[in-house]
């Protein structure tokens, strides 16, 4: 019995969906069918229904519907691109080249716009002469000149040689004048040098009211004495020499704002404590600090790097290799190995912690680092307060202003930036150093910060004008140290010392001021 059957009608209408009843087998008639197919009119197979599509455009259309794409629009891009670039335009600070204020980046200054239409309204000449203001007109105009650094009379330009033949003013000419109108500078003279000062570079350099104590290559520590004298050809006597104080030689030491305390850490990675002798004005070793369970770590090259010292001296800051800031209270030091109880121990994210600096009030902890990362640290709670944004490059150099409002740090990125401690935003941004900037140090008054970089240059910063406005170029040879000397009552102007690669320390005072 054969099981041979023609296609039945369903199996041909579900496969060929374009088949016409011309397919259909007319030669057949009922009587010829098998028995087996009137036995089992289904057949054996479950039918399999594949629907194929008649064009073949039909089939790729359906083929990219079914793939799905993760592709962004244009719009969004550039939704994207704009949202990110807001950011930075609010973010990003620079200054005014007309007034030299704080302004946000790619957007005009609102002081100089304001003056501009100021201008414009009155014909570009005031509309009273001078000889006219009243005493408060006076006062009001020689106010908003000071902040640019020049009186009422250089502040007027001359309208009467700025006059065209037509009788009005020459634009142009006024433009001219006022750009040649400069800001005043400080002028610094160098009063002293003390050459060959010490065998080896000469990398940090610390003050008290009376006293400048060096740190150099050499095993041994220079103290001079920065009292007034009459020996004019000698005004700065070397009063005392730590010798051995570090074999290897140092290259950072801090002294309490007391003036009775010092620090001084060596390249073999020692730091040692001294104490000076009220009545004899000496200096003597107090203790050196080892950390808890690394006594031979501790003794490894580099292990500990950069100190700070508190107002009162009690408290000692210090950098590690790997990144770690410590504090030690020194009151619980000794002379014995046991070193000091260590307080607190920050952790950073492993960078070489390359400087440091604790605030006068001894509420926080400022370090710079390798990676160019700059953290700030609260001592009462012993968190991180703040990570300080802006440097992408080693930080050598941070400092705290006498008020501890502001924080400065500086190194391979050439700039000086200026952050605010509470709310650890960058406040300003103090260019113009061509090279790296090696130390910083603030004035007595906060008015003015000082500088040291690698190309032997000296900068004094204003910094509520946010400018250089002084440079000392005596030396082309690296800076590593420059600092303040503390104002006494015999003392009327400014004075700085610096030191560095070539072996000398350098006075220098300001001209004004009598």
């Amino acid at each position: 019995m054969s099981l041979r059957a023609a296609p039945s009608m369903g199996f041909l209408q579900s496969f060929l969906a374009v088949a016409s009843t011309s397919l259909r087998p007319t030669g057949l008639s009922r009587s010829f069918v098998p028995i087996g197919a009137r036995t089992w009119p289904a057949p054996l197979l479950p039918s399999i229904v594949i629907p194929i599509p008649g064009l073949v455009s039909d089939i790729w259309e359906s083929i990219l519907k079914a793939v799905p794409k993760k592709k962004t629009s244009h719009m969004k891009k550039r939704h994207r691109q704009m949202a990110g670039k807001g950011l930075k335009d609010v973010t990003s600070l620079n200054k005014c080249s007309g007034c030299g204020r704080v302004k946000r980046a790619h957007y005009l200054c609102p002081h100089c716009v304001m003056s501009i239409k100021k201008w414009f309204s009155n014909d570009f000449s005031p509309k009273k002469e001078k000889s006219e203001w009243t005493e408060w007109e006076k006062e009001d105009q020689q106010k908003r000149l000071d902040q640019r650094g020049y009186t009422v009379d250089e502040g007027r330009v001359d309208e009467s040689k700025a006059q065209s033949s037509t009788g009005l003013v020459d634009r142009k000419l006024l433009l001219m004048q006022a750009s040649n109108t400069r800001l005043q500078s400080k002028q610094y003279l160098q009063t002293h040098t003390i050459p060959d000062a010490s065998p080896a570079d000469i990398y940090s350099v610390a003050t008290t009211s009376s006293q400048l104590i060096t740190a150099s290559g050499s095993s041994s520590l220079h103290v001079y004495s920065t009292a007034p004298t009459n020996d004019e050809n000698n005004p700065y006597p070397l009063v005392q020499t730590l010798k051995d104080a570090h074999k290897l030689g140092a290259h950072h030491i801090a002294v309490s704002a007391n003036g009775k305390t010092a620090a001084s850490a060596g390249f073999g990675g020692e730091l040692k404590v001294w104490s000076i002798d009220d009545e004899s004005s000496q200096w003597a070793l107090k203790g050196s600090i080892v950390e808890d369970s690394k006594t031979a770590q501790a003794k490894n090259a580099g292990e500990l790097w950069a100190v700070a010292l508190s107002e009162d001296g009690q408290f000692l800051a210090a950098t590690t290799f790997d990144g770690r800031i410590n504090v030690w209270d020194l009151n619980t030091l000794s002379t014995s190995d046991e070193g000091a109880t260590k307080l607190r121990e920050y952790e950073t994210k492993g960078s070489f912690g390359m400087s440091v600096a604790l605030s006068a009030d001894g509420e926080f902890t400022a370090s710079g680092h390798a990676n160019g990362a700059v953290y700030l640290f609260n001592n009462t709670t012993g968190r991180l307060a703040h990570s300080l944004q802006g440097l992408v490059k080693p930080v050598r150099t941070v400092a705290f202003s006498p008020a501890s409002k502001f924080l400065a740090a500086a190194g391979d990125a050439k700039i000086i930036a200026l952050y605010d401690v509470k709310n650890g935003e960058q406040v300003a941004n103090l260019t113009g150093s061509q090279s790296w900037v090696m130390s910083l140090d603030w004035s007595t008054s906060g008015e003015n910060l000082l500088s040291g970089a690698y190309d032997g240059k000296a900068k004094v910063w204003s910094v509520e004008r946010r400018e250089c406005v002084a440079t000392q170029t005596e030396s082309d040879k690296t800076l590593w140290a420059v600092k303040w000397l503390p104002k006494t009552s015999m003392t009327r102007n400014e004075t700085f010392v610096t030191a560095g690669a070539n072996r000398s320390i350098s006075f220098y005072r300001e001209a004004s001021g009598g």
